[in-house]
């Protein structure tokens, strides 16, 4: 699985005119970004996907100058700043020895705890320098630095092996393969409703089917009103069944009380986020109180649907529930909000967040934390407003109560 949340993400970032945009152009083989001499030629941030040895399937953001000045400059820094979010390492770009402006964003990524390398720029040019400036920026900032050239594509070649070995690997984390033996029946419960995408299963339905072939168990996929009628008369118990969490609670009913149960999107924020997190966030609700703020927080962006889950069914199950009148604004897509459009809330409510990897959930995690908010998945929030959140968490063996 290659698509978008299975990709690295690495950010080109820099002072203005020291050939960002030429470095990024010269290292994908293509004229993506303008090039100029006139500093602050990047505007806004220029996404390019490809495949870099041996780091894989990338994806580079060339930002603008950290060090744009005036107003509209000032919404470009912004910009460039609210990606890194989202970046799983960064490339500073110098031409000159480390200043005040490098300083800053060495500091910003290190406060982000984004892994960096830095390349000396424009080897062609400085010569010599190159190479002092080289010695500079390792003992200051104690990273790996290259010396390249923009123009004639000298040192080029080292850049996806520094990446490489910058970038932690992810820890795996399994889908559910690691609650299944081999031999297993796993069913899977997969309502097609409106929001069902038509011709195909969505990622975290076809996520659970490989990992069960993977482990060499059997798949078993239904949907909810053919559930009971299947477990008849297949004649065998299921070691897990998973379904949608929104039912969840005709799901239980019709399994034996012996059987473990859990959602999709409980199995995604273990895979993908901070499952004990999210759990842990609950008591969170019931201290909501009249004219508190909730965030819901998808990580796509789609069209809405008149009883879509996360801006009208949740939003109406939390109110039902805590009797408060309370403020929701919805925030789409797969950048990460500056921290002042949540910062006065009270609880985020996430998507399962299929479409971003572990790396950026784990950076929404982490400022959540760091702004001492509550955040709580999507399957999470809707078995405990249901009643059901401890057996459809009983198979992970957590230690929390909620």
């Amino acid at each position: 699985m290659e698509g978008p949340g299975f990709r690295k993400y690495v950010a080109i970032v820099g002072k203005r005119n020291v050939g960002k945009s030429s470095f990024m152009n010269r290292l994908l083989g293509q004229e993506i970004s303008i090039v100029s001499e006139v500093a602050g030629t990047t505007t806004d941030p220029v996404f390019k996907s490809m495949e870099l040895r041996p780091l894989g399937p990338v994806t580079f953001v060339d930002t603008p100058g950290l060090d744009d000045v005036g107003y509209l400059g000032k919404l470009r820094v912004e910009r460039a700043r609210k990606i890194l979010y989202r970046v799983d390492a960064a490339i500073l770009v110098v031409d000159d020895m480390p200043g005040e402006y490098e300083d800053s964003i060495a500091e910003l990524l290190r406060s982000m705890d984004i892994p960096f390398m830095v390349v000396v720029n424009k080897e062609d040019l400085l010569g010599s320098k190159a190479w002092e400036l080289k010695k500079n920026y390792e003992s200051k900032y104690h990273v790996a630095v290259l010396v390249v050239s923009a123009k004639t594509g000298k040192g080029m070649e080292s850049v996806g092996d520094t990446l490489k070995k910058i970038i932690p690997d992810e820890e795996e984390i399994p889908f559910l393969s690691d609650l299944i033996d081999g031999g297993d029946l796993v069913v899977l419960v997969v309502p097609i409703d409106l929001g069902a995408p038509k011709g195909r299963l969505i990622m975290p339905q076809v996520h659970g089917i490989r990992e069960v072939l993977d482990a060499e168990a059997l798949a078993l996929v239904v949907k909810e009103r053919e559930l009971r009628y299947a477990l008849k008369n297949i004649g065998m118990k299921p070691k897990l069944v998973v379904t949608d969490s929104q039912s969840i609670t005709k799901v239980i009913s019709d399994i034996p009380e012996d059987v473990n149960v859990t959602t999709f999107s409980i199995l995604e924020t273990r895979y993908r986020g901070d499952l004990l997190y999210s759990i842990e966030s609950l008591k969170a609700i019931e201290e909501l109180e009249d004219g508190d703020k909730v965030v819901i927080m998808e990580a796509c962006t789609h069209r809405p649907l008149t009883e879509d889950i996360g801006r009208v069914k949740i939003p109406r199950w939390l109110v039902n529930h805590t009797g408060a009148q309370l403020e929701f604004k919805v925030i789409a897509g797969r950048e990460f909000p500056d921290a002042e459009e949540v910062e006065d809330a009270r609880l985020i409510i996430h998507c399962g967040g299929c479409v971003i990897n572990r790396n950026a959930m784990m950076k929404r995690v982490k400022m959540a934390k760091r702004l001492g908010i509550p955040m709580v998945n999507y399957g999470v929030i809707i078995c405990y407003l249901h009643g059901v959140i401890d057996r459809a968490i009983k198979v992970f063996n957590l230690d929390v109560k909620v």
